[in-house]
């Protein structure tokens, strides 16, 4: 005589894990959007939240930037007989353009909140907490749960980001 134990052996042990997106737009201010990367990075290093907190920088404009940076790296292998000190000098004129040009565009945010059905308390703090820090503040946070009819486009677009 055998004995099933909970359940059918067609059935899934595991559910599915519900994710929560926060979209911020950070408009003109390349300056708190990397602070707000920068505070991101510091939690999920300090709370071992590598899987669960994730986010992706949106910059409309910012192709016109890496391409203008191109050449500018093709010519530095050739001057290679200057002193290292001007190839330092030209190696930050790209990263400064690069800068500028994301300046000139549109930075938002997306995070993505990634918790088990057994850490909803851990999910609803973060939700709470990321919205309410400075950085995030300012940037008009809206927070985007499943049930939302916008969730699709930005589930769709946090997985085309780089």
């Amino acid at each position: 005589m055998t004995r099933q134990l909970d359940l059918d052996s067609s059935a899934s042990q595991t559910r599915s894990m519900s994710h929560i997106y926060i979209r911020m737009d950070f408009g003109t201010d390349e300056e708190k959007a990397q602070l707000a990367r920068h505070k991101l990075d510091g939690w999920k290093q300090a709370f071992r939240l590598d899987k669960k907190l994730l986010y992706k920088l949106d910059r409309p404009g910012s192709g016109g930037g890496e391409a203008v940076a191109k050449p500018e790296t093709v010519e530095t292998p050739a001057t290679s007989a200057k002193p290292k000190g001007k190839v330092k000098d030209k190696s930050s004129e790209p990263s400064a353009e690069k800068s500028k040009a994301g300046a000139d565009g549109k930075v938002s945010l997306l995070v993505r909140l990634y918790f088990s059905s057994h850490e909803k308390l851990s999910e609803q703090r973060w939700v709470a907490r990321i919205p309410s820090e400075e950085p995030f503040k300012s940037a008009s946070p809206k927070v985007i749960q499943q049930s939302d009819p916008e969730f699709a486009k930005a589930d769709q677009q946090f997985e085309s980001l780089d």
